[in-house]
């Protein structure tokens, strides 16, 4: 009999649908497949190593696992992507629980890895990577029934001071449009999905590889929409210095395209955008946000902000909240740089200190709460289209959905009252009852 594979995927959605494709081809090879990776014979950990804190939830869970196989309770581990990639060769000698480290350009030969165990310690490319999942690519979804992710492109050329992921992933590379297709319309058709979430590490630059220029986002995203028939398609990624008026055009006008855009800006300062080589300026950026809430009425835009990048002064540190202020995000993902061996500002002078770094972040957090607070109090009385994802454990009257402003696993969500079951993948109209922090409530009509 053959062994059973569990996984634990960690960080990024991009990580997780690598995730379903080697559960796939591990299927497919004959291996069975365990939903608790503490009862399978061989577990697989799907590392990130974007920044400190997820590199040490990796370790984490690498050494936990360690001590299930030093009880007999699993037989194997096999440790994959952005981790092992790193630091394959700082931690093979000592993690020595871990039997073998996989490269991320490896994703299509696990199953050889599995059936190789003990022969090799590190398998495959480390190196950068060319590989591309395609349509016929097997894959399990570990999504819940009614979403998934549709990873269009890997790797990123971007080369952000801060970030690995360019060393990690290699060069940006688009997948083919007509294997998109194919693969949304089998999630659409033959799985029932009710939203498909594009993702990748700037999904504003699909097809610029393939095509010699910028610009086939919005092509894809139209054809996609064709297919879709009511149910939800969602843009994350979208670097602020590629989004194009063609691509605000089609997610204004598309009925199936959410009113919502994934805007990642990290700072507002000019000289601290300039040093994170974002290729983007403040007066550009709130032209932007400005011409993106004119031309979309009612959208969702959602930005991830960094606090503590080398050199931020006090006064960099107050336009970033007055900037805050002034805009009110309707979504706002807040992190502390990470000084991230390998990457350039890793060397910059004005390191600041963690203590500061954690004052600021808590700052800007405070503030974004008041904004999400007043901002969900508009809601009061409206009727919105919500997307729903499952069933409260504590009421069976009570269901959590989403509103096509809230992406899966990274949003708010709504409290519906219900005098009748919904299932996730439902669409049901709520009007908002009551408001919370970041969630809000409502009842179905």
């Amino acid at each position: 009999m053959k062994a059973k594979i569990g996984i634990l995927s960690l960080g990024c959605a991009r990580n997780l649908v690598d995730s379903e494709v080697m559960l796939g081809y591990l299927k497919k090879a004959g291996f069975g497949i365990s939903d608790e990776v503490a009862e399978a014979d061989v577990a697989i950990v799907n590392t990130c190593s974007f920044i400190r804190e997820a590199e040490e939830e990796s370790i984490d869970a690498i050494l936990n696992l360690g001590r299930l196989k030093k009880e007999g309770k699993i037989e194997a581990i096999i440790v994959c992507g952005c981790l092992a990639q790193r630091y394959k060769d700082k931690l093979l000698p000592e993690l020595k629980e871990v039997d073998v480290f996989v490269g991320v350009g490896s994703i299509d030969k696990i199953a050889a890895v599995v059936k190789n165990i003990g022969s090799e310690k590190s398998f495959g490319k480390f190196g950068p990577s060319d590989f591309l999942y395609t349509h016929t690519s097997p894959r399990i979804l570990l999504t819940p029934e009614h979403f998934a992710y549709v990873k269009i492109s890997e790797g990123c050329n971007n080369r952000c001071s801060y970030c690995v992921i360019p060393d990690l992933r290699g060069r940006h590379r688009s997948r083919k449009m007509g294997s998109i297709l194919k693969e949304t319309r089998h999630l659409f058709e033959e799985q029932g999905v009710s939203e498909i979430n594009l993702i990748g590490q700037d999904t504003t630059l699909y097809g610029q590889d393939l095509h010699m220029r910028l610009g086939k986002a919005p092509e894809l995203i139209r054809k996609i929409s064709r297919q879709a028939k009511g149910k939800w398609i969602r843009l994350l990624y979208a670097h602020p210095a590629h989004v194009s008026s063609e691509l605000i055009d089609v997610i204004r006008d598309e009925p199936s395209v959410c009113k919502y855009i994934d805007l990642p800006i990290q700072h507002i300062n000019d000289k601290i955008l300039k040093r994170m080589n974002r290729r983007t300026s403040r007066r550009q950026i709130l032209s932007l946000i400005e011409k993106i809430r004119k031309e979309i009425p009612g959208v969702f835009i959602r930005t991830t902000l960094m606090v503590g990048f080398p050199g931020e002064t006090d006064k960099e540190f107050t336009e970033l909240l007055d900037f805050i202020r002034e805009v009110k995000f309707e979504r706002l993902g807040l992190f502390k740089y990470s000084q991230e061996q390998g990457t350039r500002a890793s060397n910059f002078a004005r390191q600041i200190p963690e203590k500061i770094k954690q004052a600021r972040y808590r700052q800007a957090l405070s503030l974004q709460q008041d904004i999400c607070t007043k901002i969900n109090q508009g809601f009061l009385g409206k009727e919105l289209c919500l997307l729903i994802d499952e069933e409260t454990s504590s009421d069976k009257n009570i269901f959590l959905g989403r509103t096509e402003g809230d992406a899966p696993e990274v949003d708010g969500c709504v409290y519906v009252k219900s005098g009748k079951k919904l299932k996730a993948g439902d669409f049901v109209k709520v009007k908002i009852t009551d408001t919370l922090e970041y969630d809000l409530a409502g009842e179905a009509l």
